[in-house]
């Protein structure tokens, strides 16, 4: 049986995985990005191999994705994040797609033909806005950890908005709410409204829909407000948070060709501009 990884070097997390040639995930790592992307990646690569219970000289081949991904001096190749997500949800569910990734630092949006390649993307503007580090700012704000925001809403039971999108200016209207005596659990669900209403914000969303990325892990309230939101069903595949790593892997194992210096530059200047659309 051969096995392959992958790495997704992102600015907040790094996640690793490592499958079999069948496409079966057999261990996975999320580790805090930090300062240092390599280490990171390392030490990501490292624990999903001992969750597989596997060595280096067992992978036939790992390839890199996300924002660090060449600052992963051992992987044999790479391809864009975008790519990666799109191919691991392609994997897990067929047909035509609409993928909505939501992590730590932005979120996108990926449209799938029905052979799984894409047809477009869009991304979140340049602001903490729409992405998990909105929660994050939410749940300090309210003096509780991020993992516990989610049990939080669900004990809400009056609807708050939000009405700033910017996370500074929601924070600020999140304090004048607080200091109006507005019970946490609505606070903390009205946060999740407004993400939702800056995602589905971002496109015109048709035909089946899967959700990613780390804020879609731990947090199902969000997963229920976009289905509302959207009317329709918003499928969350396994491993959710490592897609991206999953993707590369799946790339590892297909051989399929490494983006070269060129060819990425221009995509990341694409995703750049998309994320600089709007004004933050």
């Amino acid at each position: 049986m051969k096995r392959f990884a992958g790495i997704d070097s992102g600015s907040w997390n790094t996640k690793a995985v490592v499958i079999d040639d069948a496409g079966r995930v057999l261990g996975t790592s999320v580790v805090r990005s930090g300062a240092d992307l390599t280490a990171a990646a390392a030490l990501a690569y490292a624990g999903a191999l001992d969750a597989a219970e596997c060595v280096r000289d067992d992978i036939a081949a790992v390839w890199a994705t996300g924002f660090g991904r060449n600052a992963v001096p051992f992987a044999d190749g790479s391809r864009t994040e975008l790519d990666c997500h799109g191919r691991g949800a392609a994997h897990y569910v067929k047909g035509a797609l609409v993928v909505i990734d939501i992590g730590g630092q932005d979120a996108k949006v990926i449209r799938l033909d029905a052979q799984g390649q894409r047809l477009s993307h869009r991304m979140n503007r340049k602001c903490a806005a729409g992405t998990g580090s909105f929660l994050d700012e939410i749940a300090l704000r309210l003096g509780i950890e991020t993992a516990a925001l989610d049990p939080l809403a669900a004990q809400s039971n009056e609807e708050l908005e939000l009405s700033s999108f910017c996370t500074v200016f929601a924070g600020t209207e999140l304090l004048t709410l607080i200091r109006a005596g507005r019970r946490p659990a609505d606070l903390a669900m009205a946060a999740y409204r407004s993400l939702m209403k800056r995602v589905i914000a971002m496109d015109v969303f048709e035909g089946r829909i899967v959700a990613t990325g780390g804020v879609v892990a731990y947090h199902p309230t969000m997963v229920a407000l976009l289905a509302g939101a959207l009317r329709a069903e918003v499928i969350v595949p396994p491993h959710p948070q490592e897609m991206g790593a999953f993707g590369a892997a799946l790339a590892a194992r297909d051989g399929a060709v490494a983006v070269g210096p060129a060819s990425a530059a221009r995509e990341a200047a694409l995703v750049d501009a998309e994320r600089g659309t709007d004004d933050a």
